[in-house]
């Protein structure tokens, strides 16, 4: 299944595009789900049918449903303290009435995430689109299964996890209770569903539309969404540009905003592939309306076979998927470059650390750190440099690194 994650700046028409969107695929003839990721019904105010929190038909072929981060905050918890009964029944502790509690900090995005896999797994459909918070909310999304990965893996390393046949006699001889062992399962279980959602956005099949209205302010922020999409790691396919206004209008007061628009359409066209959608005078309410933006479509996802027939006829099947390449020229210069696409990047902005057998990156206010390739983590960072959009960071083999023989 293809999924199709829309995402942009704050007013950019996001939720009616990701609407647009999922009604052009199904009466294209597709299996289609609408996943909404706003507290309210955004979706069911473009669409004109409302949107709750089970999946419902809206339209032929298009089914649709909100996150509902309340009840799955709810769930979470009771399911928790069953787990966790022996250890709550140890210190004397009462259980806690899920009803009385809302959804704390976090637990919005981590039902978006789990909705997120869930929906992109299933499969009862062939297109999943998911109309996504403000870019700002939607890549601090991005990054978090990565995060909370690696915080766990700090908090609780795999190999602590081999002394779990010792604990029970290590208490007995230490007098006090060891670590519970629900503790480790529910770290490996946890860690288990973030790498599903780490696999979903990694997917070849996955890709990030973006969505803004031409103009200074939206060029800014299509300039950091793309540089923290890039930084992720993650693929973008069309950049749709919304509220378009129509040419041909020098004697009017719209000659100013049209040039505005034009100008910053040609600056974005040099680095995504633009697709403009024309403002139709007033707010999209509808099917009507909505089939009435002409939003570009969505391939739709191949098979193993025709993926192998592009492949071998030098075509591309789908978004090319996002790489960083470590080139060899330790015969010229007697260095390893690795190659990190940022576009948008400004040098002033960007900073690296290396940590052991990983190295941090952070690209203006974005930051991530990623492990280095096998063959990078014996040599030393002999400086980087950006160009052409591009941070290549350049390695020197360090024979001190080196495995040491007898």
């Amino acid at each position: 299944m293809r999924t199709l994650l829309i995402t942009g700046p704050g007013g950019s028409g996001r939720t009616t595009v990701a609407a647009a969107t999922a009604l052009a695929a199904a009466r294209a003839g597709g299996r289609v789900l609408l996943l909404g990721t706003d507290r309210t019904d955004t979706l069911g105010a473009v669409l004109g049918t409302p949107v709750g929190t089970a999946p419902g038909e809206v339209a032929e072929g298009l089914t649709a449903r909100r996150v509902d981060a309340g009840e799955d905050f709810r769930a979470d918890l009771a399911a928790l303290q069953d787990r966790a009964a022996s250890a709550l029944d140890l210190l004397g502790a009462s259980r806690l009435d899920p009803e009385g509690f809302g959804p704390l900090p976090g637990a919005e995005e981590l039902s978006v995430l789990r909705a997120l896999r869930d929906a992109a797994l299933s499969p009862a459909y062939d297109l999943l689109v998911v109309d996504l918070p403000p870019a700002e909310r939607a890549l601090a999304l991005f990054a978090l299964p990565e995060d909370l990965r690696r915080a766990l893996r700090g908090l609780l390393p795999p190999e602590r996890q081999a002394a779990r046949a010792l604990r029970p006699v290590l208490g007995r001889l230490a007098g006090v209770p060891m670590p519970a062992e629900w503790l480790y399962g529910t770290a490996a279980r946890w860690d288990t569903e973030l790498a599903a959602v780490e696999a979903v956005l990694a997917d070849r099949h996955t890709t990030v539309r973006l969505v803004a209205e031409p103009g200074p302010a939206g060029a800014a922020a299509v300039r950091t969404a793309g540089l923290g999409l890039a930084l992720r790691g993650l693929r973008t396919d069309v950049l749709v540009a919304g509220r378009v206004l129509p040419e041909g209008v020098e004697d009017s007061w719209l000659a100013g905003p049209v040039a505005q628009q034009r100008k910053t359409l040609d600056e974005w066209r040099q680095t995504y592939d633009v697709r403009p959608v024309a403002h139709l005078g007033r707010d999209p309410r509808g099917p009507d309306d909505l089939t009435a933006l002409a939003v570009p479509g969505v391939p739709a996802a191949p098979d193993a076979s025709a993926s192998a027939a592009s492949a071998a006829s030098g075509g591309r099947a789908g978004p090319a998927p996002a790489e960083w390449p470590v080139t060899d020229r330790l015969a010229d210069d007697g260095v390893l470059v690795w190659h990190i696409p940022l576009p948008g990047a400004r040098r002033e902005e960007l900073d690296l650390i290396r940590h052991g057998d990983e190295i941090a990156v952070t690209a203006g206010p974005f930051r991530r750190t990623v492990p280095l390739p096998s063959a990078l983590r014996r040599c030393t960072v002999d400086g980087a440099a950006l160009r052409e959009d591009e941070l290549r960071i350049r390695f020197r083999p360090d024979p001190r690194l080196w495995p040491r023989t007898p």
